[in-house]
């Protein structure tokens, strides 16, 4: 995640046109006008309506303020991590000139707004674009004080996030979901809709595919054939644009998600300080504090790559072999870091990167699926694929079963919604080449060729 920096004034009179396919638009002010449209929509709502906010809320939300109003320990984190956001510019105001989100009713109230409607793009005075991840632009600032940190790590908090989280991916799994799904000015099929989400598609081969040559569709039907808004999220890629790298040769080895690169580590260690400002890779806590699987991966390299909300999210074998292990982790779903100590929110700073730069940290503390493949190519031998959710993007759906052969190339399982990160972790010794290097701009192809292993 990307916060900004610096008030609604201090906006340049000219803009560039946003980036597609980052974590949150590139342009911020599509950000912060997002949250002014939602608040003033929530705020408008309460205003006018007779009922109590209480029962305006989900009951997955009635259950979350139930939560945060029965425990001591909850209340105080949720009272105080709004308290803590820093009582300076631009912490104090978003562009409609009132603080973004002003305690945790407001909280649960902008949260019930966000998980009754399936995510859109947004018009602004100067720009168009699209906030994938809506519940991290509201919590952006809260959870990166030291209220917030303890709040998110909080396994309480975490169960009552679930159930937001499910009852939200239920919604969004309805046909009223695919509304969204539309040609018109702020749907996803709209001019801005297909343009960002065809350039993201189109730049890892600089192609010029249409959206129905690139994805599985019905162009003659109603919302091109999705029958809901998570069925478009997880739509299929076709196969001829996105080819299997050299299917024959067990040398080279497949990029599992279509991806930007985030880093690069060789020599892991079975544990190590992942929630330190280094965020190095601990295998232990990685692969679901299973000793005897973390050891096979001891002095080997991990490579992690993040999916924006444009990108496909099917994930795919690197390797042809046997799955050796299939699980889940249940983990955190708004933690970040505490990079920066607790200090006065008069003067305290709120890291800028957050979750964007936290990847490594979410690799051990997030949701995610873990499944470990035997490579047929013994030069290769086991290969950890690890599927992380970032912030909303908790359900990790794994399709295969343990003991079942995948070729190269096949689908192993999905993301549902919005951006995540992966992470595939090479045993010690095996040699790879052309690695993409860290600070490539445009994704990595699905099925494309990521690295080749020499003997």
């Amino acid at each position: 995640m990307v916060h900004q920096h610096g008030d609604h004034h201090d906006i340049p009179s000219e803009h560039r046109r946003h980036k597609p396919g980052a974590w949150l638009p590139a342009d911020h002010r599509i950000h912060r006008q997002y949250l002014a449209e939602v608040i003033d929509a929530v705020d408008s709502k309460s205003a006018a309506s007779d009922s109590s906010s209480q029962q305006q809320l989900t009951p997955a939300l009635r259950e979350f303020r139930d939560l945060i109003e029965g425990n001591a320990r909850v209340y105080m984190y949720f009272t105080q991590m709004f308290d803590e956001v820093p009582r300076k510019p631009p912490y104090r105001r978003d562009p409609a000139g009132h603080k973004q989100v002003r305690d945790y009713d407001h909280m649960l109230r902008v949260l019930n707004h966000i998980v009754t409607r399936a995510p859109e793009w947004t018009a602004t005075a100067a720009a168009m674009g699209v906030v994938g991840v809506p519940m991290c632009a509201v919590l952006d600032y809260p959870m990166g004080t030291p209220s917030g940190h303890a709040a998110f790590l909080d396994p309480d908090v975490n169960k009552a996030l679930k159930k937001v989280l499910n009852e939200w991916g239920k919604y969004l799994q309805t046909p009223e979901s695919a509304s969204v799904l539309g040609d018109h000015a702020t749907g996803w099929f709209g001019e801005t809709g297909r343009h960002d989400l065809l350039q993201v598609a189109n730049a890892p081969y600089q192609s010029n595919h249409s959206f129905e040559e690139m994805f599985a569709c019905d162009p003659t039907a109603k919302h091109m054939g999705y029958k809901s808004w998570d069925d478009f999220f997880t739509r299929k890629v076709h196969d001829a644009a996105r080819p299997v790298a050299s299917p024959d040769d067990d040398a080279v080895i497949a990029n599992a998600c279509e991806s930007k690169v985030f880093n690069v580590q060789t020599d892991a260690r079975l544990r190590d300080h992942f929630f330190a400002k280094g965020q190095r890779y601990s295998l232990l806590d990685m692969l679901g504090h299973d000793e005897g699987l973390a050891s096979a991966f001891v002095g080997g390299t991990v490579y992690q790559a993040f999916l924006s909300a444009l990108s496909y999210h099917r994930w795919h074998s690197p390797v042809s072999g046997v799955v050796r292990r299939a699980f889940v982790v249940d983990g955190t779903y708004f933690s970040e870091p505490l990079f920066e100590g607790p200090g006065d929110p008069d003067v305290q700073e709120i890291d800028t990167g957050g979750i964007s730069v936290a990847q490594g940290y979410l690799a051990c503390m997030a949701a995610r699926a873990v499944i470990v493949l035997e490579a047929d190519n013994p030069d290769i031998g086991p290969v950890a694929f690890v599927g992380i959710g970032m912030d909303e993007v908790s359900t990790c759906d794994i399709t295969v079963r343990e003991g079942q052969h995948v070729a190269k190339g096949d689908e192993l399982g999905m993301f549902h919604f919005g951006g995540s990160t992966h992470c595939l972790v090479f045993r010690k010794g095996v040699r790879l080449e052309g690695l993409p290097q860290v600070g490539r701009e445009e994704n990595v192809p699905v099925r494309g060729k990521l690295a080749t292993v020499r003997k």
